[in-house]
């Protein structure tokens, strides 16, 4: 796998900090069930590798008479697609607030805490990763894993909460949940909007209760926190993985190519930060039919699988790795092979200018293509394509495959925000050129 050089990318770590020593002190009401604003402390249990524990408390913060008692802790571990949540304990709600279970045996859930609001029905992910505009993503919660939740990234907006002097900027997530079944019901379904500070956590929760006009909202804003907020990485989707996504590509070669190659893909399945396209020949010397699989997490955007069928009266030259018996080996038929060809990840989780890359000489994208070499990300160009003028993110990467020279060279990849590939050119060791162009 390839190591990224100058800039990693970001971890769950970063949407809820939890080294030693960080607090956070909440204040929440519900408008029916707790009316009284009540104030919870949170400060970091435990930690360990990627799983960390919360807790919280009520004690020593002043809270009025009617206001209710507190305690609980909440864990987490960060994973490849965001931060999911594992576990979770705590005294009983108070009395008369909605039972969330099917009896009141032994009934695990609960409403009356900060933390409980914010992981209702959203166990894994909570929060995905990585953040980008127009992610969508499911979940389950509850102790019987029978609440379920839709949440949609909205984007970044500015909000003012009391533990900051000035609004800071935040990722705006909308869950829709449901569930059924339980006395409580419906309080237990409704929409719930969290608003994340990178660098900080939650800094505010609405969840208005499904009911009718008299349903309950539950409101929780920070009112102080030793964390500093700080700008959230970076948020357009470079290479969309979303169902019904279909993009044409004109494919020429200098020398091996005479005829354009153009070839339809469409995303037919998409699913957890991963997707399937589809691939048909549509006219040139090329005939291929297959798909591929993509995956983007915390570690970027990967090929991880592909399956092509092709017949080709286009003969292009032998590549490597040599360790492979030919029958093993990779062949250029499609825009996408020259795309995932070489180094991974093709793109990082959170791209930036000057973010680079080098490929190792082990491990699984080496034995698949035997390449080293390096990749940089130059920034945003301006590339006009037959599709129209995109201002689109340039990755360069220079490649070698030793002892053949189609599959060394340079390759410079353009992924416009919302579309993906847009353009890509890739200059073989042996002098010829592949240059490929969407064209709707």
């Amino acid at each position: 796998m390839a190591s990224l050089g100058l800039a990693a990318p970001a971890l769950a770590d970063g949407w809820l900090p939890h080294a030693k020593g960080a607090t956070w002190v909440y204040r929440w009401k519900d408008s029916v069930y707790n009316p009284t604003p009540t104030k919870e402390k949170v400060t970091v249990k435990t930690t360990k590798g990627s799983a960390f524990t919360l807790a919280w408390t009520t004690d020593g913060q002043n809270n009025p008479a009617a206001a209710p008692t507190s305690t609980g802790t909440v864990s987490f571990a960060e994973t490849p697609n965001g931060l999911a949540n594992t576990n979770w304990t705590s005294n009983a709600p108070p009395t008369g607030y909605p039972i969330l279970c099917a009896s009141t045996s032994q009934c695990g859930n609960s409403l009356a805490s900060t933390y409980y609001n914010v992981i209702w029905g959203s166990r894994a992910p909570l929060l995905a990763e990585p953040l980008l505009r127009g992610r969508t993503w499911a979940s389950t919660g509850g102790t019987q894993n029978d609440v379920g939740s839709s949440s949609r990234y909205v984007g970044t907006e500015l909000v003012s909460v009391p533990a900051f002097d000035r609004p800071v900027e935040a990722a705006k997530v909308q869950s829709t949940i449901t569930q059924a079944g339980a006395l409580g019901d419906p309080y237990g379904s409704g929409v719930r909007t969290t608003w994340w500070v990178y660098g900080v956590g939650p800094v505010k929760v609405t969840f208005a209760h499904a009911g009718g006009s008299k349903a309950a909202v539950t409101t929780a804003v920070l009112l102080q926190t030793n964390q500093k907020p700080q700008a959230p990485p970076p948020d357009a989707d470079y290479f969309p993985l979303v169902k019904g996504q279909t993009l044409s590509y004109r494919w020429t070669n200098t020398r091996y190519l005479k005829s354009p190659v153009v070839e339809k893909f469409v995303v037919d399945a998409a699913a957890l930060g991963s997707a399937r396209f589809t691939v048909a020949s549509v006219s040139g010397p090329i005939k291929v039919a297959g798909a591929y699989g993509y995956t983007s997490t915390s570690a970027g955007l990967a090929n991880i699988w592909g399956t092509v069928k092709a017949a080709s009266i286009a003969k292009l030259p032998k590549l490597g790795p040599a360790s492979l018996p030919a029958k093993k080996r990779r062949h250029f038929f499609t825009p996408f092979d020259l795309m995932n060809f070489g180094l991974e990840p093709i793109l990082p989780a959170y791209p930036t200018a000057g973010t680079s890359w080098a490929g190792r000489a082990s491990g699984i994208a080496y034995s698949v293509f035997g390449v080293t070499g390096t990749t940089r990300v130059l920034g945003l160009r301006t590339v006009t394509v037959p599709a129209g003028t995109f201002r689109a993110l340039a990755v360069r990467s220079t490649l070698v495959q030793k002892g053949f020279p189609f599959g060394s060279g340079t390759r410079t990849a353009w992924f416009a925000p919302g579309r993906g590939l847009v353009k890509l050119v890739f200059q073989h060791g042996d002098g010829s050129v592949s240059d490929v162009e969407l064209l709707k």
